[in-house]
């Protein structure tokens, strides 16, 4: 299943029979679930989170209701109608589930368990249903979706914590393992991580060092177990929203083809809909006029229309390194507050 790259690379991670019944066990155990549950199945299937939660089901002798199209007026009914009891999500899927509930159509009264990532706000909003509880996540295609898990009543906000068949630990950069509350990298080991890249042998000799599988993502563990996304290290940069990867380097070149551009960096912001948004810091060609939304277009018209920017700014200049280049870091810092500053 390809997945997050480098440099903006697609890589094939290698997963095994192995890893994916070992994987729906955990999460059978973790959440409990038995044959009278039931999934909707609105996530892709070619993204880790929609096959794995298919196979769960498949796994528990659940019952999986496939509909090819996320509609949020759609979808509701369905949960009533087929008695629902989970669902996968990414930003903006719950809030809008949440918002045409409240139009009295339907109740999604059967849901028990969400699993997935979402703003607080939207969380807490189904938790106040009264009906079932959001289970945090994180993970990887690398390690099966779900290296950690955990409700977001046991501890809301985290990334959830490991399963009894994951082994997490944070390092700093000399690969020495950090004290609860420092921020390193997560590394993972254990049943549920994949076989290695395909045809990239040195690539997944160098994930494997020293027996861990290193993820790229940076994150801290507080004292009772319970992980805390970072964002991720320089080298796997990339933009998630709606949980998809979108690396800016892609975008970048893109939005150089425009004769009306100069330079661009592509970074993520916060999104109240998708959760992160991309957003294009550009400076235009002297003379040169383009709009925002001209842009966004010519970007949409060129690759998948989830990797347009949603927001575009026009600056005089971009903050350089001593060597020339881009400072990204600095990009961030000035103009990723907020996709409108």
């Amino acid at each position: 299943m390809h997945t997050a790259a480098v440099q903006g690379k697609p890589r094939g991670a290698v997963i095994s029979h192995h890893n994916l019944v070992f994987c729906t066990i955990q999460n059978i155990a973790i959440m409990g679930l038995t044959r009278e549950d039931s999934y909707l199945n609105i996530l892709p299937l070619f993204h880790i989170a929609g096959m794995f939660a298919a196979l769960v089901m498949m796994h528990v002798g659940g019952k999986n209701v496939m509909i090819s199209k996320f509609d949020p007026k759609v979808a509701g009914k369905m949960i009533d109608q087929e008695k629902i009891t989970l669902l996968g999500d990414f930003p903006p899927i719950l809030l809008q589930l949440l918002d045409e509930q409240a139009k009295g159509e339907f109740t999604l009264s059967p849901l028990k368990h969400i699993l997935g990532i979402d703003m607080q706000e939207t969380i807490k909003r189904f938790e106040n249903l009264g009906f079932g509880q959001f289970w945090l996540v994180y993970g990887q295609t690398e390690t099966m979706g779900l290296t950690s898990v955990c409700s977001n009543r046991e501890k809301a906000g985290c990334a959830g914590k490991a399963g009894p068949l994951v082994d997490i630990k944070i390092i700093d950069e000399f690969d020495h393992e950090v004290e609860a509350g420092k921020v390193g990298e997560i590394l993972v080991r254990g049943p549920l991580v994949f076989q290695g890249y395909w045809r990239e042998e040195d690539l997944s000799k160098h994930t494997f060092r020293d027996q861990w599988h290193h993820t790229g993502d940076a994150g801290r563990m507080d004292e009772e177990g319970h992980l805390w996304f970072a964002g991720r290290k320089a080298e796997k940069e990339l933009i998630k929203p709606g949980g998809e990867n979108v690396y800016p380097v892609e975008v970048e070149k893109v939005i150089l083809e425009h004769p009306s551009i100069q330079e661009v960096s592509v970074i993520g912001v916060p999104d109240p809909k998708f959760g992160e948004g991309i957003k294009a810091v550009c400076v235009l060609k002297p003379k040169a006029k383009l709009t925002e939304q001209e842009l966004i277009d010519f970007v949409g018209s060129r690759i998948a229309r989830y990797k347009r920017p949603g927001y575009v700014v026009f600056i005089d200049s971009l903050p350089k390194k001593t060597d020339g280049s881009i400072d990204r870091a600095k990009v961030k810092e000035m103009y990723g507050s907020g996709p409108k500053t």
